[in-house]
């Protein structure tokens, strides 16, 4: 069961991949040529390119979406075997509600505290630090994200969903605000950055992961459900 779920994950991860790549592609890449057109006109020239932008936002662009994502498919996979016969949601629920938290606990709130940059923002001396310093905060966001989620859990059965939901949920931004404000914070973008080209960039930073656990959330619970429903029928029959 565990082997046939993690495959699955993996295929949906490549599947939610491409549709992350065409969405970076269309979307993200325009912004990052801005930043390029950018780090111009301010007459320092681009950094120097051990590779392409042709070869970055095409082979290396799709190769890095899909063995992340693939990744990803793979650890989510293992958190839905472990989550599946300990809920109440069916199959298609279950994989949107994982999804969900996963995007909010590794995207969306350490983007929160370290945001995505252009590429031509912000110091490569400062790079290692920076990088690591967000990974810490993913870190402690899925920390902190499970220990809401089993903290819910318990308090399920004695005071209903909507209290337990709450309480996690209240749990979960109480830890971040306290970890979060020991992290040290960063701002390299310069003043005269366009402020809107940044917003643009940011956001299409957010819709490629929300393309991708979108879809691997909604995919795979389709075809685990299907699956499901069909083992069922057969050892009915």
């Amino acid at each position: 069961m565990i082997g046939s779920l993690l495959l699955r994950g993996m295929f949906v991860g490549i599947v939610a991949g491409f549709l992350a790549f065409s969405f970076a592609k269309y979307v993200g890449e325009p912004q990052v040529d801005q930043a390029f057109a950018f780090e111009e006109q301010l007459d320092q020239g681009p950094a120097p390119e051990l590779v392409g932008r042709e070869v970055q936002s095409g082979i290396s662009l799709i190769s890095g979406v899909l063995v992340y994502s693939a990744g990803m498919g793979a650890l989510f996979a293992l958190a839905f075997a472990n989550c599946l016969g300990r809920s109440r949601l069916g199959p298609r629920g279950l994989a949107a509600l994982l999804a969900l938290a996963a995007f909010v606990a590794v995207i969306v709130v350490p983007e929160l505290k370290y945001p995505a940059n252009p590429p031509s923002v912000g110091s490569l001396d400062t790079l290692r630090e920076r990088t690591h310093l967000f990974l810490l905060m993913v870190a402690l966001s899925v920390v902190a994200m499970v220990i809401a989620i089993n903290f819910a859990r318990n308090l399920l059965p004695r005071h209903g969903a909507w209290t337990a939901a709450l309480v996690g949920i209240a749990l979960y931004v109480l830890v971040m605000n306290l970890g979060g404000s020991v992290f040290p914070p960063v701002n390299e973008v310069p003043d005269s950055f366009p402020a809107e080209q940044l917003w643009q960039f940011r956001l299409a930073t957010l819709g490629i992961q929300l393309v991708m656990w979108g879809s691997l959330g909604l995919i795979f619970g389709w075809l685990t459900e299907r699956d499901l429903k069909r083992q069922r029928l057969a050892a009915s029959r």
